[in-house]
């Protein structure tokens, strides 16, 4: 950037004399702190969006899983409508079938009667045979002695048929109960519930229980079809205002990814002027740090040659990618075979950088892939089992932080990057940052960043 800037001389009484005019370097530090508020202000920007962003996305998820399961309730719905047509008319035929029944049991009460009335000229015809026995009887003892083996028979006889009398009135009777019953069943298998024909009220108020339960079963029936179809009408209508709903959160999905771009583009301008700035040699808030991190990162490069030659840890090794999950862990920590290496050398670096201003909030070397294997010890909690906002703001190591700063910061290989963003503390609750970050370079090999973060 270049700035001209020409000596004035006063020319009237009270001009600003040339002395007093701001240097070309006040004017530029002066920009810095405007870039840098700026940048601030971007990002902040971008945590809001991200908010928001996040916050659509639920609610499309949301409205797809409402959609399906809607489209379940109208399914589950045509079906039930579909089973009670088919109940309403199995209760038809079930109606129709009794009709017949009672048909039949109406034909049964007939011949019952038949059989009574057979029985009844038995128990008469029983009657005039004991009649006949006993008058037999009378005759046989008048002739005496001739007489007394027809008397025997006689008596025989007549109690044969005192004993078919006795049997066909237990038949009258017996017969007379069933046919009281069974006539009973017939009409009201056959009552449709209107009074008989003479007007019986009596009749009229005990119709048939049997038609009775039908009749409910088919207004039951009739009201869950009902049911059903205003359920699957108003299902139908919700469809159509989730798949609205839906629509309009696709929409703001597509505004928010544009305003992604632009907070991003906004957010990298201010980034890359405070860049130009620094680069330009003039001392400015930010040099402090750079040149901070930037000696860091040559010291964590060093120590990681240094321990490659003394047959501590292989290049391969070094550069091992293959991140194991440690299990139980929320958030998700991973080991590598580096991470007891890291454990050893880094402290000594990063514990010292935190002295480098109190605006220092950490200072962490990551690899390629924003791999944390060791943070600055009051990061390196061990995590509470199922306290998840803990272990966020608390057990920062052995995890992979790929966000948009982290994996930017972890993979620059210009000889610094500045960036501004929003730190997740876990809970809900963000921090506002700066961070300078230098290459780590191992054997002509990138192998990460180093990360000073700072506060405003």
């Amino acid at each position: 950037m270049m700035l001209n800037w020409k000596r004035r001389e006063p020319s009237v009484e009270g001009a600003v004399p040339a002395e007093a005019a701001p240097s070309g370097l006040d004017v530029v530090r002066r920009l810095s702190r405007s870039v840098s508020s700026l940048g601030r202000d971007a990002a902040e920007v971008r945590g809001v969006l991200e908010d928001t962003q996040k916050i659509v996305e639920a609610q499309g998820q949301a409205m797809q899983a409402l959609a399906s399961q809607l489209g379940e309730v109208q399914r589950a719905q045509t079906h039930i409508g579909e089973a009670t047509q088919l109940t309403h008319a199995a209760v038809g035929r079930a109606r129709h079938a009794l009709a017949g029944v009672g048909t039949e049991v109406g034909g049964i009460v007939q011949t019952l009667r038949e059989v009574s009335v057979a029985a009844g000229e038995i128990t008469q015809i029983a009657l005039q045979t004991r009649l006949v026995a006993f008058n037999a009887s009378v005759e046989a003892k008048r002739a005496g002695e001739a007489g007394r083996g027809f008397g025997v028979v006689a008596d025989a006889v007549k109690d044969l048929a005192a004993k078919v009398e006795a049997s066909s009135k237990a038949i009258v009777g017996r017969v007379a109960a069933l046919d009281a019953r069974v006539d009973n069943f017939s009409r009201e298998l056959l009552s449709d519930g209107a009074p008989g024909e003479h007007g019986n009220k009596r009749h009229h108020n005990n119709s048939s229980s049997i038609h009775a339960a039908f009749a409910a079963v088919e207004r039951d029936v009739e009201r869950i079809s009902a049911s059903a179809e205003q359920t699957r009408n108003t299902t139908a209508s919700l469809n159509e205002r989730a798949a609205e709903l839906e629509r309009e959160v696709a929409q703001a999905m597509r505004g928010l990814a544009t305003a992604f771009g632009v907070s991003d583009k906004f957010l990298r301008l201010s980034e890359e002027l405070i860049e130009q700035i620094a680069e330009s040699g003039v001392e400015v808030d930010d040099s402090l740090y750079i040149r901070g991190a930037q000696e860091a990162a040559g010291e964590i490069a060093a120590l990681l040659e240094q321990a490659v030659q003394a047959g501590k840890i292989r290049l391969d090794q070094l550069f091992d990618e293959r991140y194991q999950p440690i299990a139980g862990t929320q958030p998700q920590q991973h080991l590598t075979p580096f991470c007891e290496l890291a454990d050893r050398l880094f402290p000594a670096v990063q514990e010292r950088l935190l002295g480098l201003s109190d605006k220092v909030v950490y200072c962490i070397a990551v690899d390629r892939n924003g791999y944390v294997p060791t943070h600055n010890r009051k990061y390196c909690q061990p995590q509470r089992p199922g306290d998840v906002v803990w272990n966020t703001a608390n057990s920062r190591y052995r995890r992979i932080f790929n966000d948009r700063t982290g994996l930017a910061s972890a993979r620059n290989q210009r000889p610094f990057l500045l960036q501004t963003y929003r730190r997740d503390m876990g809970g809900g609750k963000f921090v506002l940052l700066k961070e300078a970050s230098a290459p780590i370079v191992v054997n002509g090999r990138h192998w990460g960043g180093l990360r000073l973060a700072f506060n405003f």
